[in-house]
């Protein structure tokens, strides 16, 4: 009895699990004879003759890769709720980034006790990820169902270094970003910070990205002009995404800008 009661629960947990992942469709753009895969979630009854919010959500690096699944890890259950999907209906968009690729243009460096430092260069070339992104976002833009006034983008690690480098390159687009536990380079954020609202988190105790990072753009947002929220979690290391994608407020707070 015991079994059966286990081998229903087994089956159970992958049926829903198999039916949030059959939510978001699998896609790949290509540009150039390059290819970046990514899943698309519709809302509930999409009609093509309206208009509906947009959402970009950037994976860690840890979910690099080309099987167009790995990016959904992290954020998949919060997006995919049934409170989220009938109280805000918006389309969302999950990009997978190559593996050894970045989305952010990034130098790292070591410091003498081994730690790794991260430069941010904006200045130059996108990577390659990030031209197809920018691409996609410019092709998502021009369709006739896509609200232009409410296009949002969020990540998390690598994803928030890549949320703070896309403001900056394409600073006209986004009303509304949320960077977990990212960072950027402060001199850039002059290109956005009056113009889009952000919400930026961290783990107090993270030693894969210092929260310093998080700190430092949102000083230099504020001295912009800018009105960034900061959530910083106490007693909480790398992985900020976990207490995020508890916060009732986000999603309320994210979908309430209009650009």
């Amino acid at each position: 009895m015991k079994k059966l009661f286990f081998g229903l629960l087994f089956i159970f947990y992958f049926t829903v699990l198999f039916s949030q992942q059959e939510l978001f469709e699998y896609q790949h753009f290509i540009h150039h004879g390059n290819s970046l895969p990514y899943r698309i979630m519709y809302p509930e009854n999409f009609d093509a003759s309206l208009n509906y919010p947009v959402l970009f959500f950037l994976h860690g690096a840890g979910e690099r890769g080309d099987d167009n699944e790995s990016q959904l890890i992290h954020g998949k259950n919060f997006f995919s709720s049934d409170a989220v999907r009938k109280d805000f209906p918006a389309v969302m968009i999950f990009p997978q980034c190559p593996k050894d690729e970045y989305w952010a243009k990034i130098e790292t460096t070591y410091d003498s006790d081994g730690k790794r430092v991260f430069g941010f260069r904006p200045d130059l070339e996108p990577t390659k990820p990030m031209q197809l992104l920018m691409t996609l976002i410019d092709s998502v833009y021009t369709t006739a169902w896509a609200d232009k006034s409410r296009f949002y983008i969020g990540g998390l690690s690598m994803g928030g270094m890549g949320t703070f480098e896309i403001l900056h390159r394409k600073p006209d687009v986004f009303a509304a970003a949320f960077p977990i536990c990212g960072g950027g380079n402060p001199e850039t954020v002059v290109s956005y910070a009056k113009k889009v609202n952000l919400w930026i988190f961290h783990g107090e105790l993270d030693n894969v990205v210092p929260v310093n990072l998080s700190y430092s753009m949102y000083d230099a947002i504020k001295e912009a002009g800018g009105s960034p929220r900061l959530t910083i979690y106490p007693e909480v290391n790398h992985n900020a995404w976990d207490s995020v994608f508890h916060e009732e407020e986000l999603i309320p707070w994210l979908f309430s800008h209009i650009k």
